[in-house]
């Protein structure tokens, strides 16, 4: 059988709800809802719109957006069995996350360790919050991903590693077109229909336990 890894988004998928969009509700000013509007319209870049947003937010509100994240943020039913389940198959699991590193590692450090965690990273040393760039699209993409899902699928490549990609949202879409198999919900799901892509939708993390049991038995 060939080799599966997983690449698993966070925001939206690990997590209920997106964080981001959480935080921009509560603490930004009326224009983010223009700049989130334009990115899922792919108008503007996820880049620019997730670090436009972010710039209309001071540096310090850190500690109160962080608390406020920690405390807000539900994740998603099944997920601690779902890890147990990939560490028993020794099928690796990379988070690929278009979030940013204060509230991702804390809300997965009781989880963890993890294959990888890729995420941006945050910058709190000015006025406003700036986001840095550290996974951007490589030489085979032009779409301005911030963290770039499909960059990091390819860097992780290997002859027959089967890649699944978990996701829900339009910044999963590039990443789903080079899976061999999606496991979609929400946006990403009506993307992966449109396109015909291989994918299930999922509603919890048992569903993507049972995807993947089903997954390696056709395989086997």
């Amino acid at each position: 059988m060939d080799r599966i890894a997983v690449f698993c988004d966070f925001d939206g998928t690990i997590t209920e709800s997106d964080n981001i969009i959480s935080i921009m509700k509560h603490f930004a000013p009326p224009e983010w809802e223009s700049l989130k509007d334009k990115v899922l319209a792919e108008e503007i870049s996820i880049q620019d719109g997730v670090g436009q947003m972010f710039a209309l937010l001071p540096s310090s509100l850190k500690e109160e957006i962080t608390s406020y994240v920690l405390s807000q943020a539900k994740i998603r039913n099944g997920f601690e069995e779902f890890i147990a389940y990939l560490k028993t198959e020794k099928i690796p699991l990379y988070i690929v996350s278009g979030g940013i590193d204060f509230f991702i590692h804390p809300l997965l450090e009781q989880f963890g360790p993890f294959e990888a965690i890729y995420c941006n990273h945050s910058d709190f040393s000015g006025e406003m919050i700036k986001v840095n760039w550290p996974h951007e699209c490589d030489e085979e993409c032009d779409n301005g991903c911030g963290c770039c899902k499909p960059s990091i699928m390819r860097s992780r490549d290997e002859e027959g590693l089967y890649k699944i990609v978990i996701g829900d949202s339009i910044t999963d879409l590039q990443a789903a077109k080079q899976a061999d198999f999606v496991l979609a919900r929400d946006l990403l799901l009506q993307k992966s229909r449109e396109l015909g892509l291989d994918h299930r939708p999922f509603t919890d993390f048992f569903d993507c336990i049972t995807e993947l049991k089903r997954l390696i038995g056709v395989k086997l």
